[in-house]
């Protein structure tokens, strides 16, 4: 009973935050020190709860020092041109009536080079609105391609913050699970692929894409060698060399070039990396202002504070008792329908992704003892699905920053269709298994 009490009281500030606009962080510190009294009411000691907290947040360390590199990565592409460069070159691709397919590519590649949703949403996903409004194209349309390409990268792309928590959570290498990912998300991508190409036709665009590139041009020199921080974030992840490196290495570039190219002053290159990009005009400004160390500082709080939670969880038994009805759950409907089902409450109850995937790992690791396949199974559900929430800051920021209507998650056809088809091909598998053992 006890036990109970406790999840329905976090659930409970959680609810209150989202619900009255209150950062979520306030709801994860409130929720440690339930957790933590908890523990002190089961018998333990202050000592042995801070032991516990630390143990957690000791786990996910790695990542805490690869958020300080995505926030400076995140500032110096912008600031280095390479990300209006990047816009400005695919922009030249834009056709009226392939424009919903053509959005969902452009977001695929801006948030695989990225990995980061929200930065991608902030830059490319606006530049697509703009465009899908001067066209005539249907906004709800346009929403639903964005925030699928968002997703796409922030998946699978080797400087995913959430990528890297999987791999950090269940042990695995980052590039070994992108290329399960890329296996197990190639039909869900061609299907939604298809899809906004069929709405395309049907969407009556017809009008012209707006200047772009004249627009840049104010407060950037657009030129092709800019790329080159993002080209090697690919072709070091072929070679598959250190994550924390390949990342160093492009903050190296960007810094370069924002001092060649931009002419940035060694101070005003210091200030971007921490305080993030500032543009001079206000229409760049709504697109472009961001990154920089401090604006990992929240989400770097977020995860710190989660994975205290882990030891806890861990050494005090708080949801022992859950995970015998999910174990009940993975039986009936395979594992990766046991974590599905617990993806789709966790991600409902935590409101952000990273919490939902904490604590679906926590309580669904036993379902599935190889952890490459747990950390895929984790990547093809409640990364996916935390974005589908609507109360959840993991859909709700992306669909505001592009400006699209709510409605438009219901069309972000790739996230249903990864969960859907991997949860399809588990029970065919399990079904083929089960014949073999008992044939006819």
């Amino acid at each position: 009973m006890l036990e109970i009490i406790v999840i329905l009281a976090f659930t409970g500030i959680l609810m209150g935050c989202i619900a009255f606009d209150v950062s979520i962080v306030y709801a994860l510190a409130a929720g440690y020190f339930i957790f933590f009294f908890y523990g002190l009411k089961k018998g333990h000691s202050a000592g042995e709860m801070a032991s516990m907290s630390l143990s957690g947040i000791k786990a996910v360390k790695n990542v805490l020092v690869v958020f300080l590199l995505i926030g400076m990565i995140t500032a110096l592409w912008r600031a280095a041109g390479t990300i209006p460069v990047i816009i400005c070159y695919s922009s030249r691709l834009i056709r009226p009536s392939a424009f919903i397919f053509i959005a969902f590519l452009l977001n695929c590649l801006v948030s695989v080079l990225t990995g980061t949703s929200f930065g991608t949403a902030a830059t490319m996903g606006v530049i697509c609105m703009s465009m899908a409004s001067a066209m005539g194209v249907a906004p709800l349309y346009v929403g639903g391609a964005v925030i699928s390409g968002i997703f796409f990268g922030d998946r699978c792309s080797p400087v995913s913050s959430s990528a890297l928590l999987v791999c950090e959570l269940t042990k695995t290498d980052i590039y070994g699970n992108i290329k399960a990912m890329v296996k197990t998300a190639l039909v869900p991508f061609l299907l939604t692929c298809a899809l906004y190409l069929v709405l395309g036709i049907f969407s009556g665009g017809n009008g012209a894409a707006a200047g772009v590139e004249e627009m840049f041009s104010e407060e950037f020199k657009i030129q092709w060698i800019l790329i080159l921080p993002a080209a090697l974030i690919l072709v070091l992840s072929v070679f598959r060399v250190n994550v924390k490196k390949t990342m160093a290495a492009s903050v190296l570039a960007a810094a370069v070039c924002c001092c060649v190219f931009q002419n940035l002053s060694a101070g005003e290159l210091v200030r971007t990396i921490v305080f993030g990009y500032q543009a001079k005009g206000e229409v760049l400004a709504s697109m472009m202002n961001g990154g920089g160390i401090l604006s990992m500082v929240r989400v770097m709080v977020v995860v710190g504070l989660s994975s205290s939670y882990a030891g806890i969880f861990e050494r005090t038994g708080l949801l022992t008792s859950m995970k015998r009805y999910i174990a009940a759950i993975g039986q009936k409907i395979t594992s990766f329908g046991g974590i599905l089902f617990v993806s789709a409450v966790t991600s409902m109850i935590a409101c952000n992704q990273t919490l939902a995937t904490m604590l679906t790992y926590q309580l669904c690791r036993d379902l599935e003892p190889d952890s490459e396949r747990m950390a895929i199974h984790l990547e093809n559900s409640v990364i996916v699905m935390a974005p589908l929430v609507p109360w959840s800051i993991a859909g709700a920021v992306p669909v505001a920053a592009i400006g699209a209507p709510a409605a438009s998650l219901a069309l972000a056809a790739y996230l249903y269709l990864v969960p859907a088809w991997n949860f399809l091909t588990e029970f065919g598998k399990r079904q083929k298994t089960v014949e073999k053992r008992h044939p006819a």
